[in-house]
């Protein structure tokens, strides 16, 4: 087993993730993320990019769950939710969940998204997606700043007043997304997770209240 995988057996958060029944560690990173913005709430229609192995396709599914009961008045409410996952990985099934094996910067995903959800606005994306890093910190910035424009395109899903969630690494072209996630998002705020790994560069921007 190599070094890397063997310290992230011994990480208390891949610990604690197996304990609760998650896939992976990353789901702290999305229940960090829901406790200070409440990304979830009326969220019933939701697209997850970057999903293997799953984590966030669990805790979207518990959450639009909970929502099914949570809001029922006499604002926006569905009696039903859909949620798509995708990835060019191959991704274990999750029982009411479609999991699309594909790369979603093609035309045929748009195809997949209006077919699944009918033509109909979605209330959340999310995104974990990342590049397959060269370890060249520079250079892997540079490109997944450029995943992050592909992956911002597909807001156009996204309902008035609907919620984003997207990985970015810092560096130089950071200013130039976040100012571009300003123009499409009434509020935008950065975190990174307290499960984030210290010496990452990863940060998550969260758009809020799509314009």
């Amino acid at each position: 087993m190599a070094k890397d995988a063997e310290e992230h057996k011994k990480d208390a958060a891949y610990k604690q993730a197996k304990r609760e029944g998650y896939r992976a560690r990353s789901a702290f990173k999305l229940l960090d993320i829901q406790h200070r913005y409440s990304i979830f709430k009326r969220a019933f229609y939701i697209l997850d990019l970057g999903s293997a192995p799953g984590s966030w396709l669990q805790i979207a599914k518990k959450y639009a769950e909970i929502n099914l009961t949570k809001y029922v008045d006499k604002y926006y409410h569905r009696d039903h939710y859909k949620i798509m996952g995708v990835d060019t990985k191959k991704l274990s099934s999750l029982e009411d969940i479609k999991i699309v094996k594909m790369d979603f910067t093609t035309p045929e995903f748009l195809i997949e998204v209006e077919k699944f959800f009918e033509g109909e606005k979605l209330d959340l994306i999310l995104s974990d997606a990342s590049i397959n890093k060269s370890g060249n910190k520079f250079s892997d910035q540079s490109r997944q700043t450029k995943l992050c424009f592909q992956i911002l395109k597909l807001t156009k899903f996204l309902k008035f007043k609907g919620n984003f969630v997207i990985k970015i690494f810092q560096g130089a072209d950071f200013d130039n997304f976040y100012t571009e996630m300003k123009q499409n998002f009434m509020v935008v705020k950065s975190l990174k997770p307290k499960s984030s790994n210290k010496k990452s560069n990863e940060i998550y921007l969260i758009g809020l209240k799509k314009k």
